[in-house]
């Protein structure tokens, strides 16, 4: 989810004038958690709510097992013993902004081509994070996530400031809007169903970042679904925005934590600023490397990828300008940060004996978003998507560079 980086250096570059104006007050916050004590900060007071992957992955480990656990008592003691049946399928959904649409729209005209599977973990990044409960849910939810990325206006996503007001504020947008889309479309039904595919043993994660600890969390959803917890859809919510925050575009998002009974306030902002997609953490399948090792019998898995963007170099006339300079050396780190991303998690199923399938935009969609969230721009690539989708699509089976 992008702004224009023109307008965002602007403003940014503006502030050493605004700052000498009287009456313009900063935001206020709750006090940060203390240095060296994020990973024992708790938000509903569930052990398993949320992981910290920099810290340490045994909470995630352990997860993922108490996951098969559920998943036998449903498909049986010895899940390898049918191929078919034992059929393990992850699904990541990348980050990308208004190029979310590609991603609704193949996973639709998947469902009509009627071949999409159930996926047993699905992980969400920024728009993705968007993306994935209805993704984690199937088929069923296609009107609304097609409702989402087609008739959603950018009324409905973001509110304007003014000049001054995104200076002296914590963004140059307010995204109250898309906080109230993301409540009306996530109601307590389909919360319900998240909780109810946590106990078939199927996992929902969202990225999000700590700007405070400068980390990311990897957040249980199926899990804070399941709690039961009064304010359980109200964190859910607020996890989905903060996932999808771009800094300095959209207001960070504050949840509350406490440490040691006493309260405290973090700063979270778009999980893509550690990463804009994820499968799993490498220490997860440390055991299946083993077996592999072994020559023992393993869980098929296969790992499907779905990049909201391109993977090729999008050429641009460079003014020699500061502004044009700095916006497109960023634009250029965030398609090498999403290149990076792929490579990694294609790197780690090759490793780990996983089927690969990467889906990405192509060369052949040429339109050019005319401003943030362009209605007409999206429902061209959701279409785009959609077609491929039914059509049956052409998964790259490794990252094409």
């Amino acid at each position: 989810m992008t702004l224009s980086r023109r307008h965002l250096f602007g403003t940014v570059a503006a502030g050493g004038i605004a700052a000498s104006l009287p009456g313009c007050e900063l935001p206020i916050r709750g006090p940060a958690v203390p240095l060296g004590k994020a990973s024992a900060a708790t938000v509903l007071g569930l052990p398993n709510e949320r992981f910290f992957p920099m810290v340490s992955t045994a909470g995630l480990e352990e997860e993922f097992i108490q996951a098969f656990v559920r998943q036998g008592r449903l498909r049986g003691p010895d899940m390898t013993a049918s191929p078919q049946q034992s059929m393990v399928r992850f699904l990541s959904v990348s980050g990308g902004g208004e190029n979310g649409a590609f991603g609704a729209g193949l996973l639709c005209g998947w469902s009509d081509l009627g071949t999409r599977p159930k996926f047993d973990l699905v992980t969400g990044v920024s728009t993705g994070a968007l993306i994935a409960p209805f993704a984690f849910l199937g088929s069923d939810y296609d009107p609304v996530l097609r409702a989402v990325y087609t008739d959603t206006s950018p009324d409905q996503i973001m509110r304007s400031r003014s000049l001054l007001a995104a200076v002296f504020d914590d963004a140059l947008s307010d995204n109250a809007p898309l906080h109230a889309t993301i409540e009306r479309s996530l109601d307590d039904k389909l919360l319900a169903e998240i909780a109810k595919g946590y106990d078939e043993g199927r996992m929902l994660l969202i990225g999000s970042t700590d700007l405070d600890a400068q980390q990311p969390v990897i957040w249980n959803v199926g899990a804070i679904a399941k709690s039961g917890h009064p304010r359980a859809g109200e964190t859910i919510w607020r996890i989905l925005l903060a996932s999808a925050a771009i800094p300095g575009a959209f207001p960070p998002t504050m949840i509350d934590v406490t440490v040691d009974g006493k309260p405290y306030q973090e700063m979270h902002v778009d999980g893509g600023a550690f990463a804009q997609a994820f499968l799993y953490p490498a220490s997860i399948t440390t055991l299946r490397r083993e077996r592999i090792r072994r020559r023992e019998a393993i869980v098929p898995i296969t790992a499907y990828v779905i990049r909201n963007g391109r993977l090729d170099p999008e050429w641009a006339a460079v003014e020699r300008r500061t502004l044009s300079i700095a916006g497109r050396a960023i634009s250029t780190m965030i398609a090498a940060s999403g290149l990076n991303d792929v490579m990694r998690m294609y790197n780690n199923t090759l490793r780990d004996d996983i089927a690969f399938n990467l889906a990405y935009i192509g060369k052949d969609f040429s339109m050019v978003l005319p401003s943030p969230f362009d209605p007409g721009y999206m429902r061209a690539l959701f279409d785009y998507g959609y077609e491929r989708g039914r059509k049956g699509y052409d998964w790259a089976t490794r990252p094409p560079r």
